[in-house]
């Protein structure tokens, strides 16, 4: 499967406001401009617009100062009732310098992104693999040890607790893509998917592990109780896919 398998393609609606979006930022950076990229949930079956922003990474040979007030001064202000766009500004030196610092960023958007204009500077981008366990598994570490804080914190406040699974999904979800990557496989392309094959490989419950998901992106709304048991739920996967990555090679 090629790197464009991986993602899906966003409906014609999205790519034409991406790419009016792009206008006024591509001339704010001028000839330094290289290209821009649709990256994250836009590409997955899972995106809706009324709960996720269009993730764009516009990339440039240099962002100096005045080309930042520059883009301060014409980046596109959000209108109520359309597409709201998250960008991240980046030059191709601090892509290719930071390979070995976010490899598992890098190599998500190496393998997951559609390119609305300009070169493709991920074709030749080379993200090493080199101890891509181990920050998979810092990672999700760290992600342990925010949700049982939070749970501890807020478990008689359930709309925080909603709030926490909310704000986790996707970094979830593209650690769960890393897993699948380490395991030799390709990751599918919608998450929800993704989940349940993680579930699978580690012995899991994917009904558990799919909490985070399903409050970030269900349309109904989940309440009280129902909210707490749920993160009980999420918290209780994630331990076990902490300790079950233990035992995966570290490469």
């Amino acid at each position: 499967m090629s790197h464009g398998e991986l993602r899906i393609q966003p409906p014609a609606a999205t790519l034409d406001a991406s790419r009016a979006w792009l206008t006024p930022v591509r001339e704010a950076i001028g000839p330094d401009f290289l290209g821009a990229y649709l990256t994250g949930s836009v590409l997955t079956q899972g995106f809706d617009p009324r709960q996720s922003k269009v993730n764009i990474l516009v990339v440039a040979r240099q962002l100096d100062t005045d080309t930042l007030d520059r883009l301060a001064a014409t980046l596109p202000h959000p209108k109520k009732k359309a597409l709201q766009f998250e960008p991240m500004f980046v030059t191709r030196t601090q892509i290719e310098k930071s390979v070995d610092v976010f490899p598992i960023e890098w190599l998500d958007i190496q393998e997951r992104h559609l390119r609305l204009e300009g070169e493709n500077v991920f074709e030749s981008l080379n993200v090493p693999r080199t101890h891509l366990r181990l920050q998979c598994e810092h990672q999700l570490r760290g992600k342990n040890i925010q949700l049982r804080q939070s749970y501890v914190l807020q478990k008689n406040h359930p709309v925080e607790l909603g709030r926490e699974l909310e704000a986790v999904a996707s970094t979830f979800a593209t650690l769960f893509r890393t897993l699948l990557r380490l395991q030799g496989e390709t990751p599918p392309t919608d998450n929800a998917h993704v989940i349940e094959r993680v579930a699978d490989v580690f012995d899991l419950d994917a009904r558990g592990l799919l909490t985070a998901h399903l409050v970030r992106y269900s349309e109904g709304a989940y309440k009280g109780p129902e909210l707490v048991e749920m993160y009980r739920k999420f918290l209780v996967e994630v331990d076990r896919l902490v300790h079950a990555i233990d035992e995966l090679p570290v490469r």
